[in-house]
């Protein structure tokens, strides 16, 4: 006996649910509206100082000011770049970042990996120690870093103030790699050192490319860090010979005229690294993943 068998009944229209909005599902769109309006709010102060560095430095003060310039210029970027010694400040802010980001990462990599791999007298005491410094507010240890450097003879230096941006960073970087290191897993190092690979190998070869998104992040925080610090600077560096960007960025503003323009596209010259690196960081954090996914 033959069985007839009911097609399904097609779906109503009104419960159809379609791809939605720039293919996002309905329930997705109030999320995606949230993004769009969070990031024109992220961006928008960018955009209006990098407008506003191609404005002339006449028109700030006048009744043709507006958000888009009329009549845009790049002299700004020529002044802000040869006046006031900027492309000094700039290069040392550079030599200083990039070497506490390289000390910073390489003393991290190795206490982090003692405090994750080998077991020591105190070993939770000293970790901890190292947390508890983060409590402690930058600006309070202003004086007596400044009185350490004067009694090293760093004071007034660009190897003083690397020591200082290093040591202000270790203890996050430590407890963020520790973490990471914690997590790959002890087996694979057990099969690298049975290859012949010693401490420093295991570490190099196999634990850091394997954490190189931790690696990426605590590289851009670093890096940062050291670009945009202020009044750390200000008190340990006395020399014009030895300032960095944030402080030369003040000679852009005088005791009764401000050169807008060139301020501004100084400001904008001043971001550039911080993007390079946060892209950088983008990239490095895909390939160690992809790496660690290999491996």
């Amino acid at each position: 006996m033959a069985i007839a068998l009911e097609a399904p009944a097609p779906a109503s229209p009104a419960l159809a649910i379609g791809p939605g909005l720039f293919g996002v599902k309905p329930r997705k769109k109030l999320r995606l509206v949230i993004a769009i309006i969070l990031a024109l709010i992220s961006i928008g102060p960018l955009l209006y100082m990098l407008s506003l560095s191609f404005t002339p430095n006449n028109s700030f003060l006048g009744s043709s000011a507006s958000l888009i310039p009329g009549n845009p210029t790049f002299q700004n970027y020529i002044d802000a770049w040869t006046e006031n010694s900027f492309g000094h400040y700039f290069l040392n802010s550079v030599g200083v970042s990039v070497a506490t980001v390289i000390i910073t990462v390489a003393l991290a990599s190795l206490a982090a990996f003692a405090f994750a791999r080998y077991k020591f007298p105190f070993r939770e005491l000293i970790f901890y120690l190292f947390l508890a410094s983060l409590a402690v507010p930058g600006l309070m240890l202003l004086i007596p870093q400044y009185l350490l450097l004067d009694r090293l003879h760093l004071l007034d230096s660009l190897e003083g103030l690397t020591l200082l941006y290093v040591s202000t960073n270790l203890p996050f970087t430590i407890f963020f790699l520790r973490g990471f290191f914690e997590g790959i897993p002890k087996e694979w190092e057990e099969a690298y050192r049975l290859e012949g690979a010693g401490t420093l190998r295991v570490l190099t070869g196999l634990i850091l490319p394997l954490s190189l998104p931790a690696v990426a992040v605590v590289s851009m925080f670093t890096f940062n860090a050291a670009w945009d610090d202020f009044p750390t600077a200000l008190t340990m560096l006395n020399s014009p010979t030895h300032y960095t960007l944030p402080i030369g960025l003040q000679y852009f503003i005088g005791a009764h005229t401000v050169a807008y323009g060139p301020f501004f596209a100084a400001s904008v010259i001043a971001t550039i690294p911080t993007l390079i690196v946060f892209l950088i960081s983008l990239r490095w954090f895909r390939s160690g993943v992809s790496l660690g996914g290999i491996r």
